[in-house]
């Protein structure tokens, strides 16, 4: 291709998902897990109840005992849930139980204890009748052993848990996290908590990258940051590939100045380079290849462009490897002030989004420069504007990318 070619977003989109899909299956405990994607259906192991149970507290009646009230009934047991009444309810007889308890042999039906009065020790009077099967929930009314319960792909939120749980799935097969490697790359960089030199600055995209990666379900590998030098960002380059990462991210260095040496380095590793440049801003200078089984996305530099190509791009293709599903929070609103005509490349621009009872009135802040993370922070959305998109005005429907 021709890198110097601007690549629409859609395309760029596209082509990093091309062949994307769910890692391969790992067993885990079911306590560790919630919010993860099962890599296979699930059948019960199990049947649920396993037995006729009590819905509610009272008394294991025959139905046919109380038709005529009022009626008197002998109390021979009881049965609390986990503890069966081993007998027979016969005629004229009730026993005691709990809700969740094996319903005993005899008894047809459940009678409430509110709808029940003691008479003397061992007596009740049934103030109601109650028809047969009242209150029982009979053997297998939530699934049966064998039954198929949860498809693959499903997120096991609370529900899915829970159910996997009461089916006696101890382990589950489920998707295993992507591996993100994260490289930060340039002489001037430094960890929080350094004394910047005067020609030095912190380093933060990689937090940032990181926290969008751990909220798409990926867990991350931190190579810390590697100056400007060839060797030093090929030995980190191989921390990633021997750690087995699915996806190697770097920051910065993948631009066209003397010092921006990654996509030189991992080319020369091995990288086989897919797209370069899109024609998106911020964040034009967003790199794609693959190492071997290895995705490698080469975010920009600057702060804002490396964050606003990891929404577009990173969680995108985390939601693919992970088996989650994944739709971008895209609304529509109205403008809170007027914009100007667009260029060529696809805008993504900072805004404050307020709800009205007219919807959403979003407001673009003033300044757009691509290191401000001070705006970036008070966003809770980009306003995504087409490329040559005519000015607008206050008051013009806008299409809207909600961040959070």
């Amino acid at each position: 291709m021709n890198t110097g070619d601007l690549l629409p977003v859609e395309e760029a989109l596209e082509r990093l998902l091309a062949g994307a899909g769910p890692l391969e299956a790992e067993r885990i405990p079911i306590a560790r897990a919630g919010g993860r994607v099962l890599a296979g259906p699930i059948t019960a192991l199990r049947t649920q109840p396993p037995f006729d149970a009590s819905a509610m507290d009272g008394y294991a009646v025959r139905a046919g005992d109380i038709t005529a009230l009022p009626a008197h009934l002998s109390v021979i047991g009881a049965a609390p849930a986990g503890k069966r009444y081993e007998g027979t309810v016969g005629s004229g007889q009730a026993v005691r139980i709990f809700t969740g308890a094996p319903v005993p042999e005899g008894a047809d039906a459940i009678l409430l204890q509110e709808d029940a009065r003691i008479v003397s020790e061992g007596v009740i009077e049934a103030l109601e009748s109650v028809d047969r099967g009242k209150h029982i929930r009979r053997a297998g009314l939530d699934f049966a052993e064998g039954e198929p319960l949860l498809p693959a792909g499903r997120v096991l939120d609370a529900a899915a848990l829970s159910l996997a749980a009461a089916a006696n799935h101890a382990e589950l097969a489920v998707v295993r996290r992507p591996l993100v490697a994260i490289i930060a790359t340039g002489d001037e960089l430094l960890p929080p908590g350094s004394r910047p030199g005067p020609d030095q600055i912190i380093a933060s995209n990689g937090y940032g990258v990181a926290a969008i990666a751990r909220d798409a379900g990926a867990d991350i590998l931190d190579l810390g940051i590697a100056p400007d030098d060839r060797g030093m960002i090929a030995a980190a380059l191989h921390r990633a590939l021997d750690a087995g990462a699915d996806i190697l991210v770097t920051l910065g260095g993948a631009s066209v100045g003397d010092h921006d040496l990654v996509r030189e380095v991992l080319m020369r590793e091995g990288m086989t380079l897919d797209f370069w440049k899109i024609a998106m801003r911020p964040g034009k200078p967003l790199m794609f290849g693959r190492i071997g089984a290895t995705r490698a996305l080469g975010l920009p530099g600057n702060p804002v462009s490396s964050l606003v190509g990891a929404h577009l791009f990173l969680k995108p293709l985390l939601a693919r490897l992970g088996g989650h599903p994944y739709r971008p929070d895209m609304r529509v609103g109205r403008l809170g002030k007027a914009m100007p005509e667009n260029d060529r490349r696809q805008d993504y621009v900072r805004a404050l989004a307020e709800e009205t009872p007219e919807g959403w009135l979003v407001t673009p802040f003033d300044r757009q420069d691509s290191s401000m993370l001070k705006t970036l922070a008070a966003a809770n959305c980009l306003i995504v504007r087409e490329p040559h998109a005519s000015a607008a005005g206050a008051g013009d429907p806008c299409t809207v990318l909600f961040i959070r």
